[in-house]
């Protein structure tokens, strides 16, 4: 068995210890926030905070993980008032979103080590990959949210999800028991 804080919580995993963290949340926890990109560590779709780390969730066996506190994209902030989340709206970032959890929550730890990173910085700490190609956005979403972390700016506030993320899945058909 395999303990661990997930997103504030403890968790204990009856896994295989070589099984890894990206499978352990997204099938035995059910944070499909993470994604699969590549399983080879190359995309960073798949990035999570491990005791203050952008970490590939894929790279990572729970074995490797006793004791210690991950953080996903869902814990960031339940209603995307995190400044990584305000800023990426307001600079319209996504496109196919595939790639914004993982950018997000390597953003959100490059912040949390320096508010206020150069764009070298940023091009250092930011390594996954977009196919879309919004590198420019992504740049200047993390400039702005660097701002307002430090009190220097303020944003319009993206809306907060229509649903509570406890009734999300009651409001998928295909969840729903037939009666």
């Amino acid at each position: 068995m395999t303990k661990f804080t997930v997103n504030n919580r403890p968790v204990e995993y009856r896994m295989d210890e070589d099984t890894p963290l990206l499978w352990t949340l997204r099938d035995a926890s059910n944070l499909t926030g993470t994604k699969y990109g590549c399983g080879t560590g190359d995309c960073g779709a798949c990035m999570v905070e491990i005791d203050g780390e952008a970490i590939r969730s894929c790279l990572v066996t729970i074995g490797e993980l006793e004791g210690r506190f991950i953080t996903t994209i869902e814990a960031l902030s339940r209603d995307r008032s995190h400044p990584v989340q305000q800023a990426w709206a307001e600079e319209n970032v996504p496109q196919c979103g595939f790639c914004q959890s993982g950018m997000i929550m390597a953003a959100a730890v490059l912040l949390k080590k320096n508010p206020n990173p150069s764009n070298d910085d940023i091009d250092e700490a930011i390594t996954n990959i977009c196919r879309c190609g919004t590198y420019p956005r992504v740049r200047e979403a993390i400039q702005r949210a660097g701002r307002v972390a430090r009190g220097e700016a303020t944003l319009s506030a993206a809306p907060p999800p229509g649903i509570d993320p406890e009734d999300a899945a009651k409001a998928v058909p295909a969840l729903t028991p037939e009666e």
